[in-house]
């Protein structure tokens, strides 16, 4: 892959990447850091990137082991010495535009926020397919890839995150 190759690259799948980011990360900062950090690897790693198999998977790997290693990194500092804890941020609640929108959309952003609340519960194992899978539409066999995790892991993930999510939100949609 050559330089124009990835500037292309970053034009089309740079919004998925951002995306993507800031549904693990939990707050913007973090997932622009890691938004940067992932094209910067991307530039290191330019010869590996194939650009006529999936880039875009390729770059959802990489975002997913560099914030993993973030992870992982502030975890073992706290262990040795805590300085303050990692609060991932489940939900940002999202501005409406207008104070006097219809009652449809206030019921439908309000669905929203629970959805990705529920979401954002999910224990790491089962939100990070769920959102390779919905939001960025990868397929099974491209989650499998990035996660470097069979198949079935992968279908077995969703399905279990699938049924955790139905049972949480019948409790709270039920509620509205």
């Amino acid at each position: 892959m050559n330089r124009v190759q990835l500037e292309q690259c970053i034009h089309e799948y740079g919004k998925d990447i951002f995306t993507f980011c800031s549904r693990i990360t939990g707050n913007r900062q973090e997932a622009e850091d890691l938004y940067q950090d992932t094209f910067l690897k991307a530039v290191e790693l330019e010869e590996k990137i194939d650009f006529e198999q999936n880039p875009r998977s390729y770059l959802v790997s990489v975002a997913l082991r560099i914030w993993k290693n973030r992870r992982r990194k502030f975890a073992w500092r706290q262990r040795i010495a805590g300085i303050c804890t990692l609060t991932e941020e489940t939900v940002k609640e999202e501005c409406i535009g207008q104070e006097n929108s219809a009652e449809a959309e206030v019921f439908r952003r309000e669905q929203e926020m629970q959805v990705r609340k529920a979401v954002g519960n999910l224990a790491e194992k089962y939100r990070i397919p769920v959102y390779l899978y919905y939001t960025l539409q990868l397929s099974v066999e491209e989650i499998a890839n990035v996660m470097e995790i069979p198949q079935g892991t992968v279908k077995s993930r969703l399905h279990k995150a699938r049924a955790l999510l139905k049972k949480e939100l019948e409790v709270v949609l039920d509620e509205m």
